[in-house]
């Protein structure tokens, strides 16, 4: 029986503009069995994993639980949790992290401040402080969530730890399972999929050195799904690989057809056309899907350098 992943890699299902969407990602370390909704259905207290999902609502901060490859083996509750807060607007890209003894501390967080951008409630309330560690590679692995990124990204992640790779965390979700391995490196915040180890490694190498490889890659989780699709398109148009030299500064329309305004670091501006279009043929959009679905997909129209003038205008 087919997978989802395969299907949609035998179909050519394009990833651009499919990334998960958090300006500000909080990772909480949590060993053992995961269930779908892993905030609600593992080790972690139900009312405190209740408590951050009404918390972190409208302040596009995302929380995700964390664990390292291996074995996960059913030993109760950890004496100390790591913790990661991460945030991905270019110009203001940072990580930061602390460890827990007790992980209901998270609910004194500010999270609109968060999800600004303004780690300093991180450091006060966690006694948190700057990662200064090789960047974060998560790779799905949650198969109760699908089993293509237990089949896929376990193996996956198990191999990056093995080779000796830093920052390598197993992680609860990060949306389209049809493209498993699915992987989010930070701090830069982009996601890719579809990845194979060495890959992983030539991904790790550049955002080391402040770059991304454009190939494979979902978009930046900074930006919603138009302007992750417009933001690649610019990249790819002009060979810039620099993580933190693109913004997506205006979104205008509405579905199915924006106009993005893509700004360089330089002061080049581009209009970016995006038309949201439906997947053909009809396929699963997840391995526990019942019916078949014809999933949006991201479709760049046009990348038009402005003027000076029009620029400035926009």
């Amino acid at each position: 029986m087919s997978t989802c992943s395969t299907v949609s890699r035998d179909l050519d299902e394009p990833v651009a503009g499919t990334a998960p969407v958090a300006r500000t990602w909080l990772l909480l370390e949590q060993p053992g069995p995961w269930g779908a909704k892993a905030l609600t259905s593992s080790h972690l207290d139900t009312t405190l994993g209740r408590a951050l999902e009404t918390a972190v609502k409208g302040t596009d901060v995302r929380v995700a639980l964390i664990r390292r490859p291996g074995r996960h083996a059913d030993r109760g509750t950890p004496a100390v949790r790591r913790v990661y807060a991460a945030h991905t607007t270019p110009g203001n890209v940072w990580v930061r992290t602390t460890t827990l003894t007790d992980p209901h501390q998270l609910l004194g967080l500010d999270f609109a401040a968060l999800g600004r951008g303004d780690g300093r409630t991180f450091d006060a309330v966690l006694d948190g402080g700057p990662h200064t560690g090789d960047p974060l590679v998560l790779v799905c692995t949650n198969g109760k969530r699908d089993r293509c990124c237990a089949l896929l990204g376990r193996p996956l992640a198990a191999e990056l730890a093995a080779s000796g790779a830093e920052g390598v965390w197993e992680v609860t979700h990060l949306g389209g399972h049809r493209f498993s391995p699915t992987v989010l490196v930070l701090p830069h915040g982009y996601a890719y999929g579809r990845v194979q180890a060495h890959s992983v490694k030539e991904i790790l190498h550049g955002a080391r050195e402040g770059r991304i490889v454009v190939e494979g890659c979902r978009g930046n989780t900074a930006w919603e799904r138009p302007g992750q699709a417009a933001e690649l398109a610019v990249r790819s148009a002009v060979g810039e690989v620099a993580a933190q030299s693109l913004s997506v500064v205006r979104t205008d329309g509405a579905a199915p057809r924006w106009e993005v305004t893509v700004a360089h670091a330089d002061g080049r501006h581009w209009r970016v056309g995006v038309a949201q279009g439906a997947s053909a043929p009809p396929r699963p959009e997840s391995c526990g899907a019942a019916v078949l679905g014809s999933p949006a997909r991201m479709e760049v129209t046009g990348v038009r350098e402005l003027s000076v003038t029009a620029a400035l205008a926009s």
